[in-house]
């Protein structure tokens, strides 16, 4: 038999990458080079940067994905799972690859192209339960970062950790203490506020801005190392002169560093910083921050709870108005180019996050007895 001609390896990656996430992910058997590629963050980088500004956005009765590439396109989103009819997310949490949902009674993890779901049970019967977000220790080993309050001790807060691989809790408050990092209020030790925006996951660690009761306008970066299951104080960040209602917002830039967004409440004036290098869990004393964009446009809206994304000089974000609909803003070289409210997602306020398509799996997590 002939020799059959080969393409060149450089021409199969190009193609690759143009290749819907959804299918990419079936390739993945093909051969063990194919696997290597699909697997590759390097590869996935490249993939993502042929993809369009994407958001999803849950409602009391739909789930809709939004995508800008240049026009606006708005589709439903189901997430296959009878179960699931009458219960939709009220919060959900970008996690670097997967989605994390707050259902109320339960969570659940989701990568929506891969169409791929699991359900995560809330530990104990708090009503104030809530998820944070997901991260994975050094053995690759997923777990999710929740906490939750009592009614008898509304001022503290309690910490806990999932383990996917046994499908068990564990409790991290006393952890946290020991840290230098805690919600009670005492003489003795300085009372950390957790910012009100959702954190991010960063190579299996979690970020969330935070600021001490003493001087709450000045935000620092805290983080939680699955690995050793401790919470640490990261970083400062650049911004200041903050007060209240300002929007500040951390985000994931070009996959490996951090972005953060400020919008000055009396001014509406967004400011928008990027670190220098890579972000790495243990060197938080090497974070450097660079001024990468400002945006003075007149009679800008408060953006309330804004998810964004940048990219050259472009900033793509969601926000919703102050009657809680839903509108997309694109910025670039210091102009409003276009303002456009979603009148397909007819409920108001709803839940809203930026999201790149990824070929993450979404964790195995060991069954209930």
């Amino acid at each position: 038999m002939a020799n059959q001609e080969k393409l060149p390896w450089d021409l199969i990656e190009e193609i690759l990458s143009c290749v819907p996430p959804e299918s990419l992910v079936r390739f993945k058997t093909v051969c063990k080079q194919w696997n290597a590629l699909l697997n590759d963050k390097r590869f996935i980088k490249k993939h993502q940067t042929k993809m369009t500004y994407l958001f999803i956005l849950a409602t009391k009765s739909k789930i809709y994905s939004v995508s800008i590439n240049p026009k606006i396109e708005v589709r439903d989103l189901t997430l296959d799972i009878p179960a699931l009819e009458s219960q939709l997310p009220i919060l959900l949490i970008d996690c670097n690859g997967l989605l994390l949902c707050d259902m109320g009674k339960k969570g659940m993890v989701w990568n929506p192209w891969l169409r791929q779901t699991i359900w995560v049970e809330h530990e104990g019967n708090h009503r104030n339960f809530q998820f944070k977000g997901i991260g994975y220790d050094d053995d690759n080993g997923y777990k999710t970062l929740a906490s939750h309050r009592t009614e008898t001790d509304p001022t503290k807060t309690f910490w806990k950790t999932l383990d996917f691989s046994s499908n068990t809790w564990k409790d991290q408050s006393n952890l946290m203490k020991s840290s230098g990092i805690t919600s009670s209020t005492t003489e003795e030790s300085k009372h950390v506020i957790i910012h009100r925006t959702s954190g991010v996951s960063l190579n299996g660690t979690w970020y969330r801005v935070a600021s001490n009761d003493n001087t709450k306008y000045l935000f620092f970066i805290v983080n939680f190392d699955f690995t050793k299951e401790t919470f640490n104080q990261f970083c400062d960040l650049p911004c200041e002169d903050n007060k209240d209602n300002d929007a500040i917002v951390l985000r994931v830039f070009t996959g490996d560093r951090f972005s953060l967004l400020k919008q000055a409440h009396l001014t509406k004036k967004i400011q928008i910083w990027v670190t220098k290098n890579k972000i790495h869990k243990l060197g938080g004393r090497d974070v450097k921050w660079m001024n990468f964009m400002e945006v003075s446009v007149p009679n800008f809206p408060d953006l309330t709870a804004p998810s964004y994304f940048i990219n050259d000089k472009k900033l793509v974000v969601c926000s919703c108005d102050k009657d809680g609909r839903a509108w997309i803003y694109v910025v670039e070289n210091n102009k409003l180019i276009s303002k456009t409210k979603i009148d397909l997602v007819v409920d108001l306020w709803p839940s809203h996050c930026s999201f790149i398509p990824s070929l993450v799996s979404v964790p195995e997590k060991k069954q209930s007895d």
